[in-house]
């Protein structure tokens, strides 16, 4: 959830910062809003800050230096940021600081493979800064033709029909997958997340939106599938239209639901009495790629869309009880919870998505819960099954994982991939538990060190229910399987999961197997009736985030216990309560508020951020998870004014992200904009897709 800077000058902001329009466009006030979650289960973010207090406090403090930004901008000319702009063509560099070259990672030697590049450094440039070297290209904007008879994009003459058949808005996940027989060219998946209405129409009334303004961004929500086609002399890509896998998903095309909820009388409605047929997919934030060649992608804020709630369960969603900002229940009572109950219901799971059939009807898998999803990432057992990681982004809330019972087939075969489109529907679901290993007494919620003056964990992975070709069964007192799996947040306070500092995206490493969660911030803990401190969570306030390690039990993916230690604690180096995995805090960058997390293809950790807090725009990040480098940690570009840096994609000669949001920014409208990029002055801000690659040719970070 994108923070309002605030350098940037504007007024109207919400809890932490973060922008107005963000909160109403994107979550619906989620952080304004009380958090959902009211039991009383233990809370992880101050266990993580007595980690990182305690280990601060045995290594010297060490200051970041940094000058100016890098240069290689892809600029919206004519949008001046409200802060100095860094000069063209410097680099972040790092002062030597009370370590020198004498700490456990001295200055001397090459960065890790992967990670040799000269930082960016922080800055308000309202463009795509990346470092010295390093060239980029636009792949693919909002509205650019994909489907084979849709307009060139015009502003001013937008039409649901001509979306249908366009790029959506405000791609967030992006998987590249070979294409087998096309050489040169890979098959681009990307989630198109939310709508800013405000920025795309001119004189948009918030008040009294237009029927075919809502049926635009329907069409403008969901997925997009389109080919790209890469230079072989670089690492640019561009789109190719009218291809026949090109594919857009919408917020109205037809889904199967599959698992242990389908057919579920919690999830008939009028307008499907069977429980087995959605319309639409939204909200899709973070996802997956399978083994077996599809993708995942999760809905997560869904409840912004629903009007009218009252019950119970509902408020756990944070669906709200009156009006919705987008007001689409005018227009389709199924988004009006007082007419349609069950709908909402109907979302906040992972949705499979075969890339490879234009004609194949996406899949709903309720055996993964519904919640907030920010993604599902899958890694296989011994024995090839898979097990899906995923975390729900709420302030409070929960980490998951779901284990599967079928082995899945390797091959390309009808037969193969049948049996594999069905692996994710059955399995058991768990949640996780944290315990840490202080007394209670030694917690004041300060951060100070514990007598034992080490910190480590263990958890374990409680089970919620399991699902069989024969029916599925609860794990949990009072709930069946049915409500475990469509109101799963209330299945994870039944049992006493630890409550998270908002778990966004959670990566298995394909290295070692180590389990990585990006945890993106939370400022309420200890405030009023939340949670407060206690063995789990002895600091007060987490304004930056920061990413856990888990260890699985023998490294075994369906293991039901796990270590867990910290290994980034997010914000200014400066800062002693900050923590970069041991490494020399005067070598790295800073980074606040961790959102995605990728692997490139050395092991290091590519960690995107959203909303951070430390004066500059947000931006991607890698950091080494081993050997004598572990915790160095290098800014590789930031993103224009208002925008979140998304789906992170790192091969070997490219990077990949999607710019989502560009000039979100409180005030800002059509007529009045906050960033010009990608285009320039007098064209409209649109979301897009960016590559960066070497101009030399050579590898990323080499």
């Amino acid at each position: 959830m994108r923070n309002l800077l605030p350098l940037l000058g504007s007024t109207g902001s919400h809890p932490g910062g973060r922008s107005e329009m963000t909160c109403r466009y994107r979550c619906g006030d989620a952080c304004f809003h009380p958090a959902p979650n009211t039991s009383a289960n233990e809370y992880v973010g101050d266990v993580i800050a007595g980690a990182l207090s305690r280990r601060s406090m045995m290594r010297a403090a060490a200051a970041v230096t940094v000058t100016t930004a890098a240069g290689g901008a892809l600029v919206g000319a004519g949008a001046a940021p409200a802060a100095a702009q860094p000069a063209e063509g410097a680099a972040a560099t790092f002062g030597t600081g009370s370590h020198g070259s004498h700490g456990p990672h001295g200055s001397k030697g090459k960065a890790a493979r992967g990670l040799r590049f000269t930082p960016v450094a922080p800055n308000t440039t309202d463009a795509v800064t990346v470092p010295e070297g390093y060239g980029q290209n636009v792949v693919i904007r909002w509205g650019e033709p994909i489907l084979r008879g849709a307009p060139a994009f015009d502003p001013d003459r937008q039409t649901a029909k001509a979306q249908a058949g366009q790029f959506g808005y405000n791609c967030d996940f992006l998987a590249l997958l070979p294409l087998p027989g096309e050489r040169g060219r890979q098959l681009l998946v990307a989630n198109h997340e939310y709508t800013d209405e405000v920025l795309m129409f001119k004189g948009y009334d918030p008040a009294n939106p237009t029927r075919e303004q809502a049926e635009i961004a329907w069409a403008a929500h969901g997925l997009g599938v389109v080919v790209v086609e890469e230079e072989r002399k670089t690492g640019r890509l561009t789109a190719v239209p009218r291809h026949p896998l090109n594919r857009r998903v919408t917020a109205t095309t037809e889904f199967k639901v599959t698992g242990p909820a389908a057919g579920s009388s919690l999830l008939k409605t009028s307008a499907d009495p069977t429980g087995k047929k959605v319309l639409g997919t939204l909200n899709n934030c973070s996802g997956g790629e399978t083994p077996w060649g599809t993708t995942l992608h999760g809905e997560e804020n869904f409840n912004q869309y629903f009007a009218n709630a009252s019950r119970t369960t509902d408020a756990r969603y944070g669906i709200g009880t009156g009006a919705t900002e987008r007001k689409w229940e005018r227009f389709d009572k199924r988004f009006d919870v007082a007419q349609e109950p069950n709908e909402v219901h109907r979302f906040g799971y992972i949705v499979e998505l075969d890339p490879y059939d234009p004609t194949s009807t996406p899949r709903k898998r309720t055996a993964l819960g519904r919640f907030k999803h920010e993604g599902a990432t899958i890694r296989l057992t011994d024995d090839g099954r898979p097990v899906a990681y995923t975390g729900d982004d709420e302030r409070f809330d929960y980490m998951y994982k779901f284990v599967g019972s079928k082995r899945m087939r390797h091959g390309s075969s009808r037969a193969a991939r049948e049996h594999n489109l069905t692996l994710l529907d059955e399995g058991t679901l768990y949640v996780a538990k944290l315990t840490g290993d202080s007394p209670a007494i030694e917690i004041d919620g300060t951060g100070k060190l514990p007598a034992d003056g080490e910190f480590d964990g263990g958890g374990t992975w409680i089970p919620l229910a399991t699902a069989t070709a024969k029916g599925a069964v609860s794990h949990v007192p009072g709930m069946t399987a049915e409500e475990v799996y469509v109101f799963t947040r209330l299945a994870g306070d039944k049992v006493g999961a630890t409550k998270m500092d908002r778990p966004e995206d959670i990566q298995p490493s394909p290295h070692t197997g180590k389990v990585y969660v990006a945890l993106t911030n939370n400022t309420n803990r200890g405030v009023g009736s939340n949670a407060k401190v206690d063995e789990a969570n002895p600091r007060n306030a987490n304004k930056h985030g920061h990413v856990l390690e888990l260890t699985e039990r023998r490294n075994r993916a369906d293991a039901t216990a796990f270590a867990w230690s910290l290994f980034l604690v997010a914000g200014d180096p400066k800062d002693p309560a900050t923590y970069f995995a041991g490494y020399p805090k005067d070598k790295v960058s800073q980074i606040s508020c961790p959102d995605n997390v990728a692997f490139d293809p050395h092991g290091n950790l590519w960690i995107s951020t959203d909303g951070a807090q430390l004066g500059s725009h947000d931006g991607l990040f890698g950091v080494a998870t081993k050997g004598e480098r572990r915790g160095e940690l290098k800014q590789f570009l930031t993103v224009p004014t208002g925008a979140e840096t998304c789906g992170p994609l790192v091969q070997d000669r490219r990077v990949l992200v999607a710019v989502q949001h560009p000039g979100e920014i409180t005030g800002a409208t059509v007529e009045n904009p906050a960033s010009t990029w990608p285009d320039g002055p007098g064209r409209i801000v649109r979301p897009a897709v960016v590559a960066v690659w070497r101009k030399d040719g050579e590898d990323i970070g080499m």
